[in-house]
């Protein structure tokens, strides 16, 4: 008696033009930004946080930190600006981590796209997210009293800055969120990281008021230099040198931590 023994093929790599790579980047991002649509507490989320905070800040913290709400303001939103990008790269995290345990990204990977496409797009898609935070928080300022008193392309500047700094760092979460075992993990790691780098940096207070030990850390904190290097952009100052520290940072980010989380997604599907 014989037992027989059979193999399936192995499947085909897959073959994708970089025309086709790029549409179908384009194609899951759109999938991610259609999902607000059905999931709208995702917008209200996006929005109400950002809101949230700069009213707290503002009227809680801005008479005692400035001497007035509107200088404070003045001073704050800027930073507001960088920290609401930073903790929003947590969600890159989470959803990445959330589509892997629910099986999306194994049933992604029977089609035939690019391997990169789920990854990319839902960076793209959080990017388009971002846009919508920063001009929200610009709008919402101004109501309350925020002046831009640069220019207009120190505006777009800004945006520029944020958009592209946020997207270096976002690696960073995309390997937490690669490597954790539960979107809950991810936010524990990733909101441990993040809450130190923002609150020891001069995103909120002036890193004068810091103990001598704390401004040592804060001068070479990377949130440190964005937050000086759009507020410089958004109501005048230093920004040159700033905004190239930043963009270092944002070049070593990219530099350690993509490869690492290219690593773990090619693992993980």
């Amino acid at each position: 008696m014989t037992t027989l023994t059979t193999t399936a093929p192995p499947v085909a790599a897959r073959r994708v033009t970089p025309l086709a790579a790029v549409r179908q980047t384009m194609t899951l991002a759109w999938r991610s930004l259609v999902q607000i649509k059905h999931n709208p507490w995702e917008l209200l989320d996006l929005s109400i946080q950002p809101i949230m905070f700069l009213l707290l800040f503002t009227y809680v913290f801005g008479g005692a930190i400035s001497g007035s709400t509107g200088d404070y303001l003045q001073f704050a939103l800027p930073g507001l600006l960088v920290q609401n990008a930073l903790f929003y790269t947590l969600s890159t995290a989470i959803g990445l981590n959330t589509d892997i345990t629910k099986g999306v990204f194994d049933r992604l990977r029977s089609l035939p796209i690019a391997r990169s496409a789920p990854l990319l797009g839902r960076i793209i898609a959080d990017t388009a997210k971002q846009v919508w935070a920063f001009a929200l928080l610009i709008g919402f300022g101004m109501v309350l009293g925020f002046r831009v008193t640069t220019s207009v392309v120190g505006l777009l500047g800004a945006l520029a800055l944020l958009v592209v700094v946020a997207l270096a760092m976002s690696w960073m979460s995309v390997l937490i969120g690669l490597k954790a075992s539960s979107p809950e993990k991810v936010q524990m790691i990733a909101f441990s990281t993040m809450m130190p780098l923002t609150f020891t940096s001069s995103a909120l207070v002036p890193a004068a008021t810091f103990p001598s030990w704390l401004q040592a850390w804060s001068d070479v904190n990377p949130v440190t230099h964005l937050a000086d290097a759009i507020r410089g952009l958004l109501i005048g100052g230093d920004v040159a040198r700033a905004a190239l520290v930043s963009l270092v940072w944002a070049a070593g980010f990219a530099v350690v931590f993509a490869p690492l989380a290219i690593r773990a997604f090619r693992s993980r599907v």
